[in-house]
């Protein structure tokens, strides 16, 4: 089997509701892999679905089924990858199933245990034994057992062993070894196998319900969608479905709306609450030429937008597909996981067996461990008979030894993390991005659209002796706003924003490269370069030189504004830094990285923006072939430990070449996709906020996965010598689910103390 599928390759995918955990997903997968022409699988335990490419002439959707289905579990459907969605409806019916199970199952199970303690320590009922065959039989053998037992015969006709085969064998012998009851007098044990059955049911119910909460973000984003558009058709406006929304459609929202999907807006200018995709709070202006995404909402002005993203290309799809790709992908230190629980099972099993043969032959000579425990142990009894003893203990150490924790360990914590990063504009594509993001030792920044904004801005303006900063504004953007030059707009917006408006310009004369001329209200005005204006014999150069000179060695472009022949001032224009730029350096630099800088534009420029951020290390004039090389230079210093930030098509490469690729979200589509990291606010700050996202996601796994190894290590010789209880066992084995459950759960708060830190210092 090829590890990527080519691109000639079909795709289908597989529901899996029982696919509960990594060693459930790994079981599906072997049985998968068995077949001729699959090109790649990818197991999403999060969603239990199963994504499969399989090459030309492999096989059909219904041989995929069965095969799946022989493994030991039930497929819900079956389809190909342009038909399948989230169906968060599906979600809702695997939890209402599991929670039907439970029920009939509990309801009998509590009547066992009524009935049991008055029995066992009161008074003897007649007909106890009958009682208890008639109700156990339901919890053990229709509904969820049934089903249970099912996947486990499946499972060994296809010489797996799943977590299934221990449960059945947990707790099928003890039911009909109680029906021996019948005929000599012996202890009954169908109330364990009842009790087994039911405390399994409950943990495969609290397990889907925290999975479901884990994916919240998912769930957010799909039930806020706006379910109908407004758009103009024929010269009138109608309400449509989303769904039937074509890409030009002109859309009208109103003041409250949710813009129905992505889109740019052609007329009117609003806030725009952005929250349910960037995380920010404060609604941001948008107005004719912008962007907005689809699901976010209209603050107060009316809009006209035309669609330019429907259906599975839009915004918020694509962040769903990201956060199910994470959730569903796999983490190096997950092979240390995979190779205990490929082995797991069977081992478990001999030493059940294992353990029977002891007790049986050695019963009495094993008899003082008893003993012992039975000063601080109440379910130890050394007066059983040897034969129960070592069915207690051998079923004991199939109930406890349950991986399920362990196969919990990685996707639970992934999915929490994954949706938290989500809400915050955090899309990490894969669990290996988590692992090796946690070991970055150095960030690369590209400069334009990443530490600054990516367009110029007038930053200053310096009037020369006797004239009025508004005087030299107004000649300035007068002139400037016949010209479309980004310099010249940069002028012209800077005027409007400090209130000076421009005026009409007569006799327009543009020099490439060299600066403009024409007539404001009957004055000849001219802005150029010093060159320009020396040509023309413009006075007062001199006195503008060392502002002139300062404002070059910052960085920044200067033009020269001259009035009828005399020198009145200048204007200088930058890309003007991020607001966050500074600030996300430094937190960067507080979690111990190196910063590096590398850009195409020249040195000087480059270096005046390193000393306001910053930064450590400065790479300039670098072409964009060049950023690849630069890159692996810094893995040949560093080792394997560089991550790449940008945002432009020339930074794809770069991203490719780095540990992890970091994507500024407003950034072009193809950076994106080479990325493992996307930041969806084009902020600095989401990259400290996505290393300690890392750092705490990884954590947990690791404290899962030691939990969940330790918790059998230690388990596990305590049933064989006996001194665990099965039904005590199964209490205990549900609790360690649980467990590593909650303490994936517990990374909200950890994730949200560090972003609280990071924000007051």
């Amino acid at each position: 089997m090829n590890d990527n599928a080519d691109n000639q390759s079909q795709r289908f995918i597989i529901t899996v509701p029982g696919m509960g955990s990594d060693h459930c997903a790994g079981i599906v997968r072997k049985s998968l892999e068995r077949l001729d022409g699959i090109a790649s699988i990818n197991t999403n335990v999060s969603n239990h679905k199963v994504t499969v490419a399989v090459e030309s002439g492999g096989p059909e959707a219904e041989r995929l089924r069965t095969t799946v289905e022989n493994a030991g579990y039930d497929v819900a459907k079956v389809t190909t990858e342009a038909e399948d969605s989230h169906d968060l409806g599906a979600e809702e019916a695997y939890l209402t199933q599991a929670k039907k199970r439970l029920w009939f199952a509990a309801v009998p199970t509590t009547l066992i245990m009524i009935i049991m303690m008055p029995h066992m320590f009161w008074q003897p009922i007649p007909g106890y034994l009958a009682i208890i065959a008639v109700l156990a039989f339901p919890v053990v053998f229709l509904k969820g057992g049934w089903a249970t037992h099912k996947a486990s015969w499946k499972a060994l006709r296809n010489r797996n062993a799943n977590m299934d085969v221990l449960i059945s064998m947990g707790s099928l012998p003890p039911y009909f070894i109680g029906l021996l009851g019948f005929f000599f007098a012996m202890t009954s044990f169908m109330e364990m196998a009842a009790t087994i059955m039911t405390f399994h049911l409950l943990g495969r119910y609290l397990e889907t319900r925290a999975k479901g909460q884990a994916s919240q973000a998912i769930r957010r984003l799909m039930t806020l969608s706006a379910k109908t558009a407004r758009v103009e058709r024929d010269g009138k406006e109608e309400e449509i479905p989303v769904e039937d929304l074509q890409s030009g459609d002109i859309m009208v929202v109103r003041p409250g709306d949710k813009i129905p999907t992505d889109g740019e807006v052609v007329d009117g200018e609003s806030h725009i609450d952005e929250s349910i995709a960037t995380g920010e709070s404060i609604p941001v202006l948008r107005q004719s030429g912008d962007t907005v995404l689809g699901a976010t909402i209209n603050k107060e002005g009316r809009l006209r937008i035309k669609a330019t993203k429907v259906g599975k290309d839009t915004f918020i799809s694509q962040v769903i597909k990201l956060v199910e790709q994470a959730q569903g992908s796999r983490v190096p230190i997950q092979d240390f996981a995979d190779r205990m629980t490929a082995r797991f099972v069977p081992i478990v099993i001999g030493i059940a067996v294992l353990s029977f043969i002891a007790w049986a032959v050695l019963g009495d000579s094993l008899r003082p461990v008893l003993y012992w425990g039975e000063g601080f142990l109440p379910w130890v009894d050394p007066t059983l008979t040897t034969p129960i003893l070592a069915t207690l203990a051998a079923i004991a150490v199939l109930v406890i030894a349950c991986p399920c924790a362990l196969g919990l360990a990685t996707p639970t914590a992934l999915m929490v993390g994954s949706s938290l990063g989500a809400q915050r504009g955090i899309l990490i594509r894969s669990g290996e991005a988590i692992q090796t993001f946690k070991d970055i030792k150095v960030v690369v920044l590209d400069k334009t659209g990443t530490i600054t904004r990516g367009q110029p801005t007038l930053t200053d303006v310096v009037p020369a002796e006797g004239t009025d900063e508004k005087d030299l504004l107004y000649w300035g953007a007068s002139l400037e706003n016949a010209s479309e030059h980004p310099i010249a707009r940069a002028i012209v917006e800077g005027a409007q924003e400090r209130d000076v408006k421009p005026a009409d310009v007569q006799q327009f004369k543009s020099e490439a490269a060299r600066g403009v001329s024409g007539d404001v209200d009957g004055k000849q005005v001219l802005i150029g370069n010093r060159r320009l204006l020396d040509e023309q014999g413009v006075e007062g150069l001199q006195a503008l030189q060392a502002s002139l000179e300062k404002l070059e060695n910052e960085g920044r472009t200067s033009v020269i504004v001259a009035v009828d022949g005399k020198a009145r001032g200048l204007l200088a224009v930058a890309d003007s830094i991020k607001e966050d730029s500074a600030d996300a350096i430094a937190a960067m630099h507080k979690l111990g990285l190196h910063v590096v800088m590398i850009t195409g534009d020249n040195e000087r420029a480059a270096n005046a923006v390193a000393r306001e951020v910053g930064i450590d290390e400065v790479q300039a004039e670098v072409l964009p072939e060049g950023k690849v090389d630069a890159v692996r230079a810094l893995q040949e210093r560093f080792g394997d430990h560089v991550a790449m930030v940008g945002d432009g098509i020339n930074d794809a490469p770069a991203l490719k070449q780095a540990n992890v690729g970091i994507a500024i979200g407003a950034g072009a589509d193809v950076a994106i996709e080479a990325a493992d990291v996307t930041l969806v606010k084009g902020e600095l700050t989401g990259v400290v906020e996505a290393m300690q996202l890392s750092r705490a996601t990884f954590d947990k796994i690791v404290q899962n996965l030691w939990w969940a190894s330790g918790y059998n290590a230690a388990a596990i010789p305590i049933a064989a010598a006996g001194l665990l209880h099965p039904m005590v066992g199964v209490i205990a084995m549900t609790a360690s689910s649980l467990s590593v459950i909650g303490n994936s759960m517990l990374l909200k708060g950890r994730f949200r103390r560090q972003v609280s830190s990071a924000r007051a210092d």
